[in-house]
């Protein structure tokens, strides 16, 4: 297994450092500090598993570097380590691309197990947002509708075959440019799908989205085979 750790601070590398190498006996870390050595590394390293980006880098904004990071690896999972958990910077990080998102404040038992769902195609939200994507009205209706009876498919919730594959790249982790490039579709066509299946769905954004097919159970398959599991 090889990682990528994005951040600034070498303490928080050399911890970093030594809680993931109980992921896997022959763990290959690389390191960057900064958005620019990010890049190079992520270029030189095209096998890389996931990467750990902080999203407080001193010559980028972290969603920035986020979305750059995805669209030049979009087959390689991010996932955001923060010293802020702030709701809407969860949002914005999962609309961004990143299939998970871990603040600084955690245990090193609950980064391992993050990371462990990350890497198995599950997709990871702090517990604080998770509550409150869950105390919405329509993710609240979705959860009646998933404990009422079996979760059905894509197919009885309205999406057509097309809207199915678009979902399953958002669940992924990956934005509108990445998906109209892996489906070959116009990025208004994208947003029209997004529209309808977040409607289908009863959920306001793609975070509430990922939430949902994880309710549901859905396994989903993209296109080409890439499938990195449903999310959670």
């Amino acid at each position: 297994m090889k990682i990528l750790i994005v951040d600034d601070h070498p303490l928080i590398r050399e911890a970093l450092r030594h809680v993931l190498t109980m992921l896997d006996n022959q763990l290959e870390l690389i390191e960057a500090q900064n958005c620019a050595e990010a890049m190079t590394a992520a270029a030189a390293n095209p096998a890389l598993d996931l990467v750990l980006l902080d999203l407080g880098l001193p010559d980028a904004d972290g969603i920035t570097a986020l979305t750059q990071m995805r669209e030049r690896h979009p087959a390689t999972p991010v996932v955001v380590l923060s010293a802020t958990e702030q709701p809407a910077m969860v949002t914005r990080a999962i609309d961004a691309g990143a299939m998970g998102f871990i603040p600084k404040t955690s245990s090193n038992q609950l980064l391992l197990n993050a990371l462990r769902l990350v890497l198995s195609g599950g997709v990871y939200l702090p517990v604080e947002v998770l509550r409150q994507q869950q105390e919405t009205p329509e993710t609240a209706r979705v959860t009646t509708e998933n404990n009422a009876g079996p979760a059905g498919t894509p197919r009885d919730k309205g999406l057509t075959t097309r809207q199915s594959e678009v979902l399953a790249l958002m669940v992924q982790g990956k934005p509108n440019k990445l998906i109209c490039r892996d489906l070959n579709l116009a990025e208004g066509t994208v947003k029209i799908h997004v529209t309808a299946i977040l409607k289908a769905l009863g959920v306001t954004n793609r975070t509430q989205a990922v939430i949902a097919v994880g309710r549901l159970g859905w396994q989903l398959s993209p296109p080409g085979g890439t499938d990195r599991g449903a999310a959670h």
